[in-house]
């Protein structure tokens, strides 16, 4: 019976180089809402018929999104290599919106940070469109994946 859902998600550490405490939240915040509710269906059909939960890893090596995929036992499933040329800007434009959402937060009026808030959701929903379109006939995934998805790509590209 199919189960097409992520049951774990890590981040290659390696990948991370740096990040400070408000990235640390967005983090956990994704992976524990990715891990309550998400959608994720590889594509591909397999020999013994696994349609889930999956175990997944994200990374990047030489500019591409690695996704390993496991089973829920552990065991490899297949790996999805995706090129991040068309994410550079929407994860420069993210990380620019939450730096000035941030500071908002700290100095800014009611309604200037609900502005800027604003600005970041439409980034974000955006760069999660684009991962539903880079992703298709390979993983089906819903919106709020996506969306938590992006936040994880993001952090793996912090730089410092």
């Amino acid at each position: 019976m199919a189960d097409p859902r992520i049951i774990d998600i890590q981040l290659d550490q390696r990948t991370i180089l740096w990040r400070n405490a408000d990235v640390e939240q967005e983090r956990r915040i994704a992976i524990f809402d990715l891990l309550e509710d998400n959608h994720f269906a590889p594509q591909r059909v397999h020999e013994d018929g696994y349609a889930g939960p999956y175990k997944v890893l994200l990374r990047v090596e030489e500019g591409r999104l690695v996704i390993e995929i496991r089973r829920e036992d552990d065991s490899p499933l297949e790996a999805l290599i995706l090129s991040l040329g068309r994410f550079r800007r929407p994860i420069r434009d993210y990380f620019a919106i939450c730096d000035s959402y941030y500071q908002a937060i700290s100095n800014a009026s009611p309604q200037q940070i609900e502005t800027v808030d604003m600005a970041r959701r439409a980034i974000h929903n955006d760069a999660a469109e684009l991962l539903k379109e880079r992703l298709e006939g390979k993983i089906d995934v819903d919106f709020d994946t996506a969306r938590r998805l992006f936040t994880l790509i993001c952090v793996l590209h912090i730089k410092g």
